[in-house]
């Protein structure tokens, strides 16, 4: 079985003004790569959320902060260790990289090597070439926190926060700014793509996803999609209940991963980008329910090669 959804021609990355001085830095079409990003400008400081996947496309997002921001980013937090979400770190040079300290962990092990080994495993393939990654520095953060920490732009706070479990990955982070009801979700949220939890913990995400709930936000900023509202929660929390009671059923059956998936009828589901996650995401529920901890080491090359096999052998596929 492929992948269910269609790349359309992608529209140009647009900023959005969620609230007055924060901004929404929006890609489309959010499917593998192309994430989200934010940035908070103030008098003194500008503060960023995230960076992105590629030289050029980090770039753009440099002359978009440019364009709008009276000074330069002094302080840049990465949501989560992800590629898409670092691999422009090393641009916003002189900015102080703020994130959770196993975001630092995991950046510092991969490395260049690391970050070479992806692009050059044939995984993730373009079809109009590429992508074109660009000559990519591994820049980790170097201002790190267990729970959380405090940033201001002038007098406006910002409440960045680990929520106490994993989820999307070891060590993700939001970004809530309480006097504006604004939040920044990382990847916890994809609003029309399909939730990914291979380096992270099924059950984990269920926990804090529901956790978002304490936010009473009037905009979210997912991590890939459009800006939206709140009830982006309840649909990736019925999407995550769908992954873990089919994983329930199927590992209890003896069914591998694969099979179950080809086996399912996504459903309401089959409309989500990148449908083929739903065969990462079982590998990793089945892992928990073999007794492995939130967010071990599995073999991800194993889970990632299935994906790859339920979508017809062929790459997935990534327009960044």
């Amino acid at each position: 079985m492929s992948s269910g959804h269609a790349h359309a021609p992608l529209g140009p990355a647009r900023v959005e003004e969620v609230s007055d001085g924060v901004f929404a830095y929006i890609q489309p079409d959010g499917s593998w790569w192309i994430n989200n990003m934010g940035f908070l400008a103030g008098r003194k400081h500008t503060i960023a959320v995230d960076t992105t996947s590629t030289v050029a496309r980090t770039s753009a997002f440099q002359e978009a902060i440019a364009r709008t921001a009276n000074v330069p980013v002094t302080t840049l937090v990465n949501t989560h260790h992800h590629g898409d979400h670092t691999n422009g770190n090393f641009m916003l040079d002189g900015a102080t990289i703020v994130a959770h300290e196993e975001a630092r962990r995991l950046i510092v092990e991969d490395g260049e090597e690391g970050i070479k080994r992806l692009q050059n495993a044939g995984i993730f393939v373009n079809p109009d070439g590429g992508p074109d990654w660009g000559d990519i520095e591994p820049a980790p953060p170097f201002l790190t926190f267990r729970d959380g920490v405090d940033l201001y732009v002038d007098d406006l706070r910002c409440e960045v926060r680990h929520l106490g479990s994993p989820a999307h990955t070891t060590n993700d982070s939001i970004v809530w700014i309480p006097e504006r009801r604004v939040l920044f979700s990382g990847d916890l949220l994809f609003n029309g793509g399909t939730p990914f939890l291979l380096m992270g913990s099924v059950v984990g995400a269920i926990e804090v996803v529901q956790s978002l709930k304490q936010f009473d936000a009037e905009v979210v900023v997912p991590g890939h999609g459009d800006v939206c509202t709140m009830s982006v929660v309840d649909d990736v929390l019925d999407y995550l209940h769908f992954v873990n009671d089919l994983a329930v059923r199927g590992h209890a059956d003896g069914v591998p991963p694969l099979e179950l998936a080809r086996q399912t009828d996504l459903g309401r589901f089959a409309g989500l980008g990148d449908s083929e996650r739903i065969v990462g995401n079982l590998h990793r529920a089945y892992a928990e329910l073999d007794g492995g901890e939130r967010g071990a080491e599995i073999d991800t090359l194993a889970a990632i090669g299935d994906m790859v096999q339920y979508n017809g052998g062929k790459p997935l596929t990534c327009l960044a």
